[in-house]
């Protein structure tokens, strides 16, 4: 069995053709922000704690009311039958005997009913949406999710527009093969056949307050990585965010997960998960410390599958629970709760370590965010309200994903 993540990447290098693996590796232009997403974390250092007599660490916690045994939930992710004939099956069957949340992309090849047949509730299963500028769509879509016992939506948010991923070009990776298809999509609005995912250029907080008001279910918003817009997330009813910039697949060079990470937790008072760049124990510890309630990793995920099917993507799941286990046992945490900011440092520009240079993030009590100087001291740009009229869009036609 490999030993770390980085193994199943280079398993699944070896096993995928290579438009496949650059689909899924691969990100927006330049690809900075998939780097920085990774070297953000080389950048942080932890200041353990000693002698606190913790024990063996309890690396549970809840969301919106799923117990789960580690603090790592599946991000949603595309096509999974693009690397396994089983596709999201045989990772949802990996997730349920984790014991944690599966987040099933709304690209994904196996429908969310079948998923859910698949797992029962054995599976904490959320559901994870973009929003459609046709209203009946994205209500027909919710109750689809809602029928198959999802217990929360995810609405993607960074995504008015595709990204532009030069690999796919390079490759002319531009349409699913033969036989793979986004099956949630399939028959919807009384016509049938499979619709291509739309990316609404106009998606506003319009889109959000409708999508609020038509389900009974936790909404939380991926794709933020600004502190204003998370506190506008709550002012709109929202449940939970997600701090993510899309694996560095939509904009490039926007600002690592992990270094907006402290200042949205700080700005809220609701759960807070936070995605990309994840491939260690001793990450997910350094996410928890700068305030988030659990992390998502997306590509590890597809690694597994690719490389061993279902028993990789448990292997996976049980590598970064060994390491975060350790890494929480190191640290002098028993728990996840007790995983604080003070155990996180920045490496100083001159070779010196401060956790004063981190911003607050899980303290016991979190910093309250500050519109005029952020709880970092650092003064952020925008309003905190959102816009009452989104701008006006150019006429263009944006380069799309594979179709569904």
């Amino acid at each position: 069995m490999p030993v770390s993540i980085r193994e199943f990447e280079a398993l699944a290098r070896d096993r995928l053709p290579r438009d496949v693996y650059d689909f899924i590796a691969g990100g927006a232009d330049d690809e900075v922000t998939v780097r920085a997403n990774e070297d953000a974390f080389a950048r942080l250092r932890l200041v353990p704690r000693v002698l606190r007599g913790c024990g063996k660490p309890d690396l549970g916690t809840t969301l919106f009311g799923a117990e789960v045994t580690l603090p790592v939930v599946l991000s949603p992710t595309a096509f999974h039958r693009l690397v396994d004939p089983e596709g999201e099956r045989a990772t949802a069957r990996a997730a349920a005997k984790a014991g944690t949340v599966m987040i099933t992309g709304m690209a994904s090849t196996v429908s969310v009913g079948d998923i859910a047949k698949e797992c029962g509730r054995d599976l904490a299963l959320w559901f994870q949406l973009y929003a459609q500028s046709d209203e009946r769509i994205t209500r027909e879509l919710v109750g689809r999710a809602e029928d198959a016992g999802c217990r929360a939506l995810v609405v993607t948010v960074d995504s008015p527009v595709f990204g532009r991923r030069e690999r796919d070009h390079r490759n002319g990776f531009h349409d699913l093969p033969a036989g793979v298809r986004c099956e949630n999509m399939r028959d919807l609005g009384g016509r049938p056949g499979v619709r291509d995912i739309e990316m609404v250029a106009d998606l506003s907080w319009d889109h959000i307050d409708h999508l609020v008001a038509t389900t009974g279910l936790p909404v939380v918003l991926k794709g933020l990585v600004h502190p204003a817009d998370a506190v506008a997330a709550v002012a709109h009813g929202i449940s939970g965010v997600m701090v993510s910039n899309h694996g560095g697949r939509q904009l490039d060079t926007v600002v690592a997960t992990i270094d907006a990470l402290a200042d949205v937790a700080a700005a809220v008072d609701i759960p807070v998960l936070a995605d990309g760049g994840i491939r260690r124990g001793t990450d997910v510890l350094k996410a928890l410390a700068l305030g988030a309630d659990a992390v998502g990793i997306g590509r590890p995920v597809l690694w597994g599958l690719a490389a061993r099917g279902e028993a990789g993507v448990g292997e996976v799941l049980e590598l970064l629970r060994d390491e975060i286990d350790r890494a929480m046992a190191l640290s002098g945490c028993a728990s996840v709760q007790q995983v604080t900011s003070d155990l996180v440092s920045c490496e100083a520009r001159f070779g010196g370590f401060s956790t004063a240079q981190v911003p607050a993030g899980r303290t016991a009590e979190r910093p309250k965010y500050n519109p005029v100087r952020g709880p970092s001291g650092r003064t952020p740009s925008g309003n905190l309200e959102p816009p009452i009229t989104p701008p006006t869009l150019p006429d263009t036609t944006p380069v799309r994903e594979p179709r569904c």
